[in-house]
């Protein structure tokens, strides 16, 4: 399965990467990966592998807070049970 290099921010708080961009993309030489350079152009097989494996993270930043999605859920939680 071809993976998708990505460069981005991991919130350590949380754990979460957020992705910048994708920098590379790893071939794994794979005739029954779509997405690789050697699977044949008129293969018609369902069987094949349609999408990219997980991402290899190339962290570029590293951030002491939780990722903004976090942040908002934590606010929402808050706002809930102070209406509570």
């Amino acid at each position: 399965m071809c993976q998708q290099k990505a460069a981005g921010t991991l919130w350590l708080s949380c754990g979460h990467f957020q992705r910048h961009m994708v920098t590379a993309i790893y071939d794994c030489m794979s005739v029954t990966c779509e997405r690789s350079y050697v699977h044949p152009k008129d293969c018609r097989s369902r069987a094949c592998i349609k999408v990219y494996g997980p991402d290899v993270q190339d962290i570029i930043d590293r951030v002491e807070d939780k990722c903004l999605q976090c942040q908002w859920q934590d606010t929402k939680a808050a706002q809930a049970q102070n209406k509570a």
